[in-house]
Order: structure tokens, then C-alpha cells, then sequence
């Protein structure tokens, strides 16, 4: 049986202006493929609620389960719990539960639960809440759209809640063999072997060091077994 399939919607004009580097993605990646989930896409989209809305719905109709990050704070560019709820056709609001869990928050370190605190309880109709050990304010689950913060601590936190609710399928096992040979002269050997080993995935990764040319090679797939035949036959190849 296949995988389930997820894809990523990484939202934030800071993110495409080149201001702020996205480290969720490498961990929301690492995590899914220990738990058996193929991430198959990634986009980044501003804060311009057609965008989202847009990706919003594209990647849930495609995938099993979609993750967002950014835009769920208390200023007026934090508009993506509007926009999936949009996306999705519920109504959103202020719940209760949020609100109790954010006025209670604030309370206790003597800050102001103004009316910008306020907006990260919206929640829409239908949704259940992600917990946030970090900083309180919930994410949300509505459909197969996960919505989470950007920041990554919170991000990380909230995605650790998350994954216990996902059936994974099996994990995906890689192995890497540096060869010190250019693209060019490996390139013939590794498309046989890719032929020789079509349920797996080969993959080649170039560099450069002190003017000399080589390649990462990276073997990824499910079967242990098979991993490891082509393994040795990689080995073989580029002793």
C-alpha cells in the first residue's frame, strides 16, 4: 500500500523577500518521512489572501494532508486562519475555548488581552484545536489542513502534537556513497543501475572541493533489502 501524501504551504511576504530563511520545512520533511508520509510539494505564497486561498484549496484536493506555517499572530497580516476557512467553506469566529486558553495565558503574566490578542482565538466552525506548549495560541486542524505558526520553536512543538494523529505508512530508508568522479563518467553506470532498481529512488549530487569534481550518491526506498543490494552494487561500481 502507498504512502499517504502530504504537501506544505509555507505563507509570508518575509519568506519570498529574502528576509527571514524557512527552517520548517527541512524539519516538517525530516518528521514526515520517519513517519511514513511522502512530502510531494512545497509552495510559498505571500500574504495576499488569494494566494493562499488558492493554494489552500489546490494542495488539499492533491494530498492526504497539508501543513501550513506563518501568518496565525495577532497583527493584521496574520490572515491565514480567514483564508483556510475561506478555502474550506466554514464560517470563523472567536471560540470559546481559544479565547478561555489565551485570557487565561495573559492573565497570569499580568499582560493585557487586547483586541489583536483577541484574534489569534478565531477559529473556524468544524476545526479542532493544535495544542501550543510554547506560547498557548492553538493551531488548527480543519479538514486535512493542518495550520500552524511560523516561528519554528511553536512550529515544531505544534507538529509533534500532530503526527501522532496521522497514519504513516512505512518509513523511507536512504544511503549515500561518495564518489570522486564527475557527473559526466558516472552518469551511464547509474542510469543501469536505476533501470536494475526501478522501485528505488537514485539521486546525484554534485560538488566541487579544491578543484576536483565529485558526487554525493543517495539511495532512497522502502524495501531494506533491496536498499541494500543496490547498495553494494554502487560499491561495486566506484570502488
Amino acid at each position: 500500500m502507498a504512502n499517504p501524501t502530504a504537501a506544505m504551504l509555507v505563507i509570508g511576504d518575509e519568506i519570498l523577500s529574502g528576509r527571514t530563511r524557512d527552517a520548517n520545512m527541512y524539519h516538517l520533511a525530516q518528521r514526515l518521512t520517519e513517519a511514513g508520509v511522502d512530502l510531494c510539494e512545497v509552495r510559498v505564497v505571500s500574504d495576499k489572501a488569494e494566494a493562499i486561498e488558492g493554494a489552500v484549496r489546490a494542495l488539499s484536493a492533491a494530498y492526504d494532508v497539508v501543513f501550513t506555517s506563518g501568518g496565525i499572530g495577532p497583527t493584521h497580516d496574520d490572515i491565514t486562519a480567514d483564508c483556510v476557512a475561506r478555502a474550506m467553506g466554514a464560517p470563523i469566529d472567536v471560540r470559546e475555548d481559544a479565547r478561555a486558553l489565551l485570557a487565561s495565558h495573559y492573565a497570569s503574566r499580568g499582560i493585557e488581552f487586547n483586541a489583536a490578542r483577541m484574534r489569534m482565538a478565531r477559529i473556524p466552525e468544524g476545526a479542532t484545536l493544535i495544542d501550543n506548549p510554547v506560547s498557548v495560541a492553538p493551531g488548527f486542524t480543519l479538514g486535512n489542513v493542518h495550520v500552524m505558526a511560523g516561528v519554528p520553536d511553536i512550529f515544531e512543538a505544534m507538529l509533534a502534537s500532530v503526527l501522532p494523529t496521522i497514519t504513516g505508512g512505512r518509513p523511507l530508508l536512504s544511503q549515500s556513497l561518495r564518489v570522486d568522479r564527475g557527473e559526466g563518467e558516472i552518469a551511464a553506470p547509474l542510469a543501469e543501475l536505476a533501470a536494475d532498481f526501478p522501485d528505488l529512488s537514485i539521486g546525484c549530487y554534485p560538488f566541487q572541493r579544491d578543484g576536483a569534481f565529485g558526487a554525493n550518491v543517495v539511495i532512497r526506498g522502502q524495501d531494506a533489502g533491496r536498499l541494500h543490494a543496490a547498495m553494494a552494487r554502487l560499491s561495486e561500481m566506484f570502488p
